[in-house]
């Protein structure tokens, strides 16, 4: 048996049933003691007679576990999320909506809403190191496009407008030698946004590596180059192999198990591979990465129609 991860004959046994998923949840959000997601307080919390259900005697407001997080107003039982989140962490490449409602027995437009919000609570980074969220040392910026292929668009939806990145979604990536990754959609990749980005997120003082791109130039790093078109990929330390290695697992994600990102929900797939990338360290236990989500479920919550009203 594996000590950095648990299968899912284990996960079953841990969580049974909603109460032991519930018992779970409190212990890692409160620490034993129910704090009010309203007001905050601690002190005064009754215990009501429906179990699972708290009162809060300072602000006059019952509240559970899953007040302020992705899993409130959720009828689904604890104990799926719980698997869900297990699922989210361990593949690789993503699950299905589909794939996601036949596992654990809900419809597929309830597996798409859960899924959802999971991924809204991965871009809620709270950098459980302590950090301030920014990049430093080496860091390596790469863009990649997101779309169909105008080759295999029906001829009423082809643009006509050129090959290469027409009518796809452009997302810079940043990625940490030997540390955390940041990927952003962006509108477009002028020399304005893209550098907007990279100030945002790197540490002034850093080394800066990338391609020949010209979006790059004249930024405030120590700027290292290397010439794609040239053929050139190694360039002493100078390379962007560790960013294009992220763009290779989302492309199989893209191809492979979701076929289609929308444009209005490409952040939120972007989030989900970055959350399973920086808490993916196969030497971490399986259960210490899904208890580092659980954490980012705090704070974040998004409805049906938020999700579903156009864009």
């Amino acid at each position: 048996m594996s000590k950095s991860t648990i299968s899912t004959f284990q996960l079953f046994a841990k969580f049974p049933d909603e109460r032991a998923a519930r018992k779970h949840i409190e212990e890692k959000r409160w620490n034993g003691t129910p704090v009010c997601p309203h007001c905050g307080s601690k002190e005064r919390i009754q215990t009501r007679k429906v179990e699972s259900y708290f009162r809060c005697l300072s602000c006059k407001v019952d509240f559970t576990v899953r007040t302020g997080t992705i899993f409130e107003r959720s009828h689904v039982p604890l104990h799926k999320w719980i698997y869900a989140l297990y699922l989210i962490v361990t593949s690789r490449k993503g699950i299905s909506s589909l794939q996601l409602a036949k596992e654990i027995g809900v419809t597929q437009k309830t597996a798409w809403f859960m899924l959802h919000r999971i991924r809204e609570s991965c871009g809620n980074d709270k950098d459980d190191d302590g950090g301030n969220g920014f990049l430093k040392g080496i860091v390596e910026a790469d863009e990649t496009y997101i779309g169909g292929k105008e080759v295999n668009k029906h001829a009423s939806k082809k643009l006509h407008a050129g090959r290469g990145a027409v009518g796809k979604v452009a997302v810079l990536g940043l990625r940490q030698r030997g540390g955390h990754v940041k990927a952003k959609v962006l509108q477009n990749t002028t020399m304005q946004s893209v550098h907007g980005e990279l100030n945002a997120s790197i540490v002034e003082g850093s080394t800066l590596c990338t391609d020949e791109h010209r979006s790059y130039q004249g930024n405030k790093f120590n700027h290292m180059v290397v010439n794609h078109s040239a053929k050139q990929f190694v360039d002493g330390m100078a390379h962007t192999n560790g960013i294009e290695s992220v763009w290779a697992v989302l492309k199989r994600g893209f191809y492979g198990v979701y076929h289609s990102f929308s444009e209005k929900h490409l952040q939120r797939y972007v989030d989900e591979f970055v959350c399973r990338l920086n808490e993916g360290n196969c030497k971490v236990h399986t259960l210490d990465r899904m208890d580092s989500l659980l954490r980012r479920t705090v704070g974040k919550r998004i409805t049906y129609t938020e999700l579903t009203m156009a864009a």
